[in-house]
C-alpha cells in the first residue's frame, strides 16, 4: 500500500485544503441559515451550567454572532485546518473532536451565568497548540518547523486566552487550547504515512 509523505504530491495537498475549505463553507453555509431566520439559531450556543445549555457543546462551533465574527475566524481556520489535515483525516477529525469536547465542556463548566458562547474559535485555538506542540511529543524535525511557522504567524492570538475583553469566550479559547495540548500529547502521528489523506 502506497503511503505518501509530506512532501509527496499535490494530490496531499489538493484534498487538503478541499477539505478545510469545506469545512469553512459549512460555517457561512450556517451563518447565511441562522440569518435568514433572523439570528434564532445563536441561542443554541453552550449556556454554562444550564442543563438545556449541553446541546450547545456540540453545536456551538457551527455557529457564529455575526458575518464579522466568521470573517474573524475565516483565515486561521483555513490555514490552521489544512495544516492539521496535512496529517491524514482520521488525524484531523480525532485532533478536531478532542479540541470540541473540550473545549465545549470547560467553557460549560466555567462560563459566566446566563452567558451564551458560541463561535469556531474554540477550534482555532485548539488546532494551534496541537501543532504547536505536536513536534516536540514526536520529535519530528517538520513538524518542529510547522510548529515554529505556527507560532511566528499565530503565536500571539494565545493571548486571547486570558479573560479580560467584553463579549469574548476567553473560556472557549482556554479550553480549546487546552484540548490541543491533549491531542498533540495523546495521539501519535503515524510514520512514514505521517501526512497521509489516504490509506
Amino acid at each position: 500500500m502506497r503511503t505518501p509523505s509530506y512532501a509527496a504530491g499535490d494530490s496531499t495537498w489538493r484534498i487538503a485544503a478541499i477539505w478545510s475549505a469545506g469545512f469553512v463553507a459549512v460555517l457561512w453555509v450556517s451563518e447565511i441559515i441562522d440569518t435568514v431566520l433572523g439570528n434564532r439559531l445563536d441561542v443554541e450556543g453552550i449556556r454554562p451550567n444550564s442543563p438545556e445549555g449541553l446541546s450547545g457543546i456540540l453545536v456551538a462551533p457551527l455557529l457564529h454572532a455575526g458575518f464579522g465574527h466568521l470573517m474573524a475566524n475565516t483565515l486561521p481556520l483555513l490555514v490552521l485546518g489544512f495544516l492539521v489535515l496535512l496529517a491524514g483525516l482520521r488525524q484531523w477529525l480525532a485532533v478536531t473532536a478532542i479540541v470540541w469536547v473540550v473545549g465545549g465542556v470547560g467553557t460549560w463548566l466555567t462560563g459566566g451565568e446566563g452567558t451564551v458562547h458560541l463561535g469556531a474559535s474554540g477550534l482555532v485555538f485548539g488546532w494551534l497548540t496541537y501543532l504547536l506542540l505536536r513536534g516536540l511529543f514526536t520529535r519530528n524535525a517538520t513538524e518542529i518547523l510547522v510548529g515554529v511557522f505556527v507560532f511566528f504567524v499565530y503565536g500571539g492570538v494565545l493571548l486571547g486566552v486570558l479573560p479580560g475583553q467584553p463579549g469574548i469566550s476567553w473560556q472557549g479559547h482556554l479550553f480549546g487550547a487546552l484540548g490541543g495540548v491533549l491531542a498533540a500529547w495523546w495521539l501519535p502521528t503515524r510514520r512514514p504515512a505521517a501526512y497521509a489523506l489516504r490509506g
